[in-house]
């Protein structure tokens, strides 16, 4: 510390709430201007982002703030912030130094002054991509992890359905629904990613949702026996249709609903009663409840990944002013695999 020089700082900046389907303009590029010291008597951290995260729960970010949100809407004028890998310029915390890398919430720009450095977690693995905890070794990974082993329960033999299954989550659940013995079967919305599934992720099979005219038929076909866990990303007419198809017992980790976010009239569900008459334990959930779990959840991880048990799809936009785009792309299944920002070379 010492001497609080400046240095030029491009900036993601959120220009106003968004009602439907985000856009680009919704996001602004800036050329700001960041410290290159942490002030003195500060316990905070100066940090050099590398990669950020592209998330679909920060669209409910975007919106004007309601109450049964379970995070802070975007302030308008202000810089984005969400999941990214970083590494530490200044330190005021004694927990961290120069040199350190961290990934958690950060800000949609080159340099982030993180005034609370306590919620960053340091990278302990280092012999994998930093890229990997933005999504397999950071929230996604966890999500999946506590999602399926925790609440799903899984058990050998058991019939799993995963939507929206190429995604940062849903690739891994079905991987480790292998791993527990499970059948999985995995919808996505295009030829080449329901491709991944059945020839890169190891899924039994997988279909392409959009060229299905009746959902309730289409996992008939693949569930003729019912489906005893649904890792839940999508919501609406997916949601229904699952209902109908859920086996006696049958478990559902309601992880999202991506079909909903850009809606202002939501899609109604029609077949919640079966939620009773099958006896269906159906729960939500968040990752920041489960944070307790990472350490478990990389001591089975790590081994996975090294050994090419797991794989995992990265979809890279090289650059920070390619952000709006990455994000804007989430909502209409534009990205392979998990949508990851390169901010600066590693």
């Amino acid at each position: 510390m010492g001497d609080l020089g400046e240095v030029p700082n491009k900036q993601i900046i959120f220009r106003d709430f968004v009602i439907g389907f985000p856009k680009e303009e919704d996001m602004v590029l800036t050329n700001g201007i960041a410290k290159s010291k942490v002030p003195v008597g500060s316990r905070a951290v100066l940090v050099k982002n590398l990669y950020l995260s592209c998330d679909p729960y920060m669209r409910s970010r975007m919106s004007k703030p309601i109450s049964q949100s379970y995070s802070d809407s975007f302030t308008p004028g202000s810089v984005i912030i969400g999941y990214g890998v970083s590494k530490v310029v200044d330190s005021g915390h004694p927990d961290f130094k120069a040199g350190d890398l961290v990934w958690g919430i950060t800000g949609w720009e080159e340099f982030s002054l993180i005034s609370m450095p306590e919620a960053l977690t340091k990278i302990k693995y280092n012999d994998v991509p930093l890229s990997y905890y933005t999504g397999i070794l950071g929230m996604p990974g966890n999500t999946a992890y506590a999602g399926f082993y925790d609440l799903c329960t899984p058990k050998k033999g058991e019939t799993v359905y995963v939507s929206a299954a190429s995604g940062a989550v849903g690739q891994l659940v079905g991987q480790f629904a292998k791993l527990a013995g499970c059948y999985v079967v995995g919808s996505a919305g295009t030829k080449e990613k329901v491709d991944l599934l059945k020839n890169k992720f190891g899924f039994d099979d997988a279909f392409n949702y959009k060229e299905e005219n009746d959902l309730n038929a289409a996992l008939k076909r693949y569930f003729p026996e019912g489906i005893d866990i649904y890792f839940e990303n999508v919501g609406g007419q997916m949601l229904d249709a699952v209902l109908l198809n859920m086996r006696v017992h049958g478990r559902i980790a309601v992880c999202g609903f991506i079909s909903q976010y850009n809606l202002t009239q939501k899609d109604s569900i029609h077949n919640l009663f079966c939620v009773i008459t099958k006896r269906i334990r159906m729960q939500g959930f968040i990752e920041p409840d489960y944070r307790p779990m990472y350490p478990k959840f990389l001591e089975f991880i790590i081994p996975h990944i090294r050994e090419g048990k797991i794989v995992y799809v990265e979809d890279i936009a090289e650059g920070i002013e390619k952000a709006p785009s990455a994000l804007v792309g989430l909502f209409s299944g534009r990205n392979v695999g998990k949508q990851v920002v390169l901010v600066a070379p590693e």
